[in-house]
């Protein structure tokens, strides 16, 4: 039998920690979050391992040090209000809900939603909420939100999110074509929009209407 919490600290330490990422409460976030209950029981010996996992639907968990690295590149304060576009499994999600104070989440994939929904209330993450969605519209009812992160690859910014981003906010996002994506950060400021570029990244594609036309 696998010891899960080893390998969870060993994940942390060698592909965290390692990598780069310096942010403490994301180090933390990333040693507590149990990482294996969000795929599928088959795979929960490979939910430490550096790579990304299927959740079904064609849709991924992405690999630990991604999920650190956007998660970091939000610099997100404790009462802060976040977007997340792309909810999947709900293991980015749960590390949102350890370093904000609520969390607002869209997941276009009914199952996805209702599963990831189920697992975050039995781990006592209330402060989370996930509806069935459209994500490139963002959340209206809930904005400005001080983040926004979009866990999938977009053509070109969705002006949606722009528009729900604070004074001062910090969106981060994979840009690119359906096959590579650069991760940008975008803050937005009273004098205009500041982008930053984090690296090179390959996600699975964000549909609707500000993104990817279904196949």
């Amino acid at each position: 039998m696998m010891d899960l919490p080893k390998a969870r600290l060993k994940m942390v330490e060698e592909q965290i920690v390692s990598r780069g990422i310096k942010d403490p409460r994301v180090i933390a976030a990333m040693k507590k979050v149990p990482r294996h209950l969000f795929v599928e029981e088959a795979l929960q010996s490979q939910a430490y391992s550096d790579h990304p996992l299927p959740i079904g639907e064609k849709q991924t968990i992405s690999q630990p040090y991604m999920v650190a690295l956007m998660t970091e590149a939000l610099q997100l304060k404790e009462k802060e209000k976040v977007l997340e576009i792309g909810a999947g499994s709900g293991y980015q999600t749960a590390m949102l809900a350890e370093l904000a104070e609520k969390v607002f989440s869209i997941e276009r994939i009914r199952s996805l939603a209702i599963k990831a929904r189920q697992l975050l209330y039995e781990l006592g993450y209330f402060n989370v909420e996930i509806k069935i969605f459209d994500g490139t519209h963002g959340w209206m009812g809930e904005a400005p939100f001080d983040a926004i992160i979009v866990t999938a690859g977009a053509p070109d910014i969705p002006q949606p999110l722009l528009d729900q981003l604070a004074i001062d906010g910090r969106l981060v996002i994979p840009v690119g074509d359906a096959y590579a994506q650069d991760l940008m950060r975008v803050t937005k400021t009273k004098e205009g929009i500041k982008k930053e570029e984090l690296g090179g990244c390959r996600f699975v594609k964000l549909i609707g209407k500000y993104g990817w036309e279904a196949e």
